[in-house]
């Protein structure tokens, strides 16, 4: 049991480290609080809070193995590499993939919302 214990202290340790040293991360932590914030405000079903749940995790994974590739790429290749830069930038990339489609999925869900609170408002 304290093995298990332990490993959990070691997870959280790690989002702590990239909660510390990513700018980015904090950004999609940022993005994360505002997307729960407003599925709260606007009452979504319970299809979009899985959806909106999936992009957050979808994101903020990818992130964290974003920075894991980027810091390992480091140790092995400590100088300029062609292709250890080609690593980190498709690394990088898998983060945007996963922004835009989380993107797209809040504006599928959040925008009609708006839209229809807006019109009432007004």
């Amino acid at each position: 049991m304290k093995k298990l214990i332990r490993s959990f202290g070691y997870a959280f340790k790690g989002v702590a480290y990239a909660t510390a040293t990513q700018l980015n991360f904090r950004i999609h932590l940022v993005a994360t609080f505002l997307a729960l914030s407003m599925g709260y405000v606007l009452k979504i079903s319970t299809a979009e809070w899985l959806w909106i749940g999936a992009c957050i995790t979808l994101v903020l994974v990818t992130e964290l193995f974003n920075t894991m590739i980027e810091a390992f790429t480091d140790i092995v290749s400590p100088g300029f590499n062609e292709k250890a830069g080609r690593v980190k930038d498709m690394s990088a990339g898998t983060v945007i993939i996963a922004a835009v489609f989380a993107l797209i999925t809040g504006l599928v869900i959040f925008l009609p919302k708006l839209i229809l609170l807006f019109n009432h408002a007004a």
